[in-house]
């Protein structure tokens, strides 16, 4: 009998289940000789480097992504695949460390960023209609207010139907969030400057740059990953080109958009703004008045939450493993070659 391969999970079995279905963890089980984190604190750096030897799989996750250094990369020459039960590893792994060990080793690594878009690209569409209409500000004002009908909040403006929606990336959770509007009756465009005008019809948009982008938008969403490129991209400039009473959401990072340029189109009541992710920290700080703008909603970073993705984090976890050792294509490795543009 062949020896099954050999997997460590920096995780204890509690969060396991929290990205696992009962039947997805019970093959892990059976399938790999899974050794499970049992400590009540973290693997610390010299654990990781003294117990990676003989390990082919190493399994991460929330609480449980330590930083990768050389010596790991030295010590670990039995491992083969990393799975992150989670979503981006860009912050455990340097550039660097990627050009000197993975590539050379064909190293593999699956994220559960794409599981994860499946439940950013829900709450991205869910707040592109909560906020074009305004539900919050009605809300607030009954809650707080008594007020049942605030006449000033009814007038008929743009909502997601008939709109000219943009979505700016085509990340996993741009791409998602197209695919859940197709058949919907509104003029959908991209901005993504690595992908093609065919590539972009293909995800049912029409591809256009950045400032076309911004003149045209009814409602704007902003699925960009954080990177050198992207990194305050959204300048007050650009958010200027936007057209009074636009609505602007914000699910992906909040590093991408000039963060008090944006405050301020909020305050002076130009735009609708729907933010799941703040900078430079969240939650932003006490000593700020954000929460007096009417039209600035903004929600404690739970776009990614819910048990759907969650249970397809684990799921892919599991099949990327199955196929790695059975010498299949791993659908959701990265492309560790496009690893400085990725999230």
């Amino acid at each position: 009998m062949m020896s099954k391969p050999r997997v460590w999970s920096l995780q204890q079995e509690a969060p396991l289940h929290e990205v696992c279905s009962e039947q997805d963890f019970a093959a892990l089980q059976a399938e790999f000789d899974l050794t499970l984190h049992t400590g009540p604190e973290p693997v610390s750096a010299e654990e990781l480097i003294a117990g990676i030897p003989g390990y082919e799989a190493l399994l991460t996750g929330w609480g449980a992504l330590p930083q990768f250094t050389a010596e790991f990369f030295e010590a670990a020459t039995d491992l083969r695949i990393l799975c992150h039960l989670a979503g981006s590893v860009r912050g455990a792994i340097a550039p660097e460390l990627v050009e000197q060990y993975l590539l050379p080793r064909g190293l593999v690594i699956y994220t559960g960023r794409g599981a994860i878009a499946e439940n950013v690209a829900e709450s991205t569409v869910g707040l592109l209609i909560a906020s074009s209409h305004r539900w919050f500000e009605n809300f607030e004002r009954y809650r707080r207010d008594g007020v049942w009908r605030d006449e000033a909040l009814q007038k008929p403006d743009q909502y997601l139907l008939g709109s000219t929606l943009v979505v700016l990336g085509a990340s996993n959770v741009g791409r998602r969030v197209l695919a859940l509007l197709r058949g919907w009756d509104l003029t959908p465009l991209l901005y993504d400057p690595y992908v093609t005008a065919e590539q972009a019809a293909e995800l049912g948009a029409e591809k256009v740059e950045l400032e076309e982008a911004l003149r045209r938008a009814d409602l704007l969403a902003s699925c960009l990953p954080l990177t050198d490129e992207t990194g305050g991209m959204l300048t007050a400039a650009r958010l200027a080109l936007l057209r009074d009473g636009a609505t602007f959401v914000n699910t992906s990072r909040g590093g991408v958009v000039d963060m008090e340029a944006l405050i301020a189109e909020a305050r002076a009541g130009r735009l609708i703004v729907g933010l799941d992710v703040t900078d430079p920290q969240e939650p932003p700080p006490p000593e700020v008045d954000w929460r007096e703008i009417p039209n600035l909603y903004i929600l404690p970073h739970i776009a990614g939450l819910g048990r759907y993705g969650y249970h397809r984090i684990g799921h892919g976890a599991l099949q990327a493993l199955r196929d790695y050792f059975a010498s299949r294509p791993v659908a959701e490795a990265l492309d560790l070659a496009r690893y400085q543009q990725l999230a």
